[in-house]
């Protein structure tokens, strides 16, 4: 590796130590919220226990979602925002 791009890995580690310890502002950051699970859910009409299912999530995980004591994150708010821009097309996807 050239000496240029190890020093530029370096100094990318050391600003990367430095955000992560709070002792520096990020130079960007992302916020992706899921949209409202039981607004979805009711917008595509399904039950609980067949939204769940399509979810692959328990029912009490989804009821927790829709109370707002938990929120989905990861894969599972990922597949809640496209649910509810294209309900049709995951629907289809996912029962073929």
């Amino acid at each position: 590796m050239d000496k240029e791009l190890f020093d530029n890995l370096v100094q990318s580690l050391q600003e990367a130590k430095a955000i992560a310890k709070g002792e520096a502002p990020a130079s960007r950051r992302f916020e992706l919220s899921a949209p409202d699970a039981k607004t979805v859910r009711q917008e595509i009409g399904l039950s609980q226990s067949e939204f769940a299912r399509l979810m692959r999530v328990s029912v009490k995980t989804l009821q927790n979602w829709e109370q707002h004591r938990r929120n989905p994150t990861g894969p599972a708010a990922a597949l809640l925002k496209v649910v509810s821009m294209s309900p049709e097309t995951v629907l289809k996807s996912l029962h073929a």
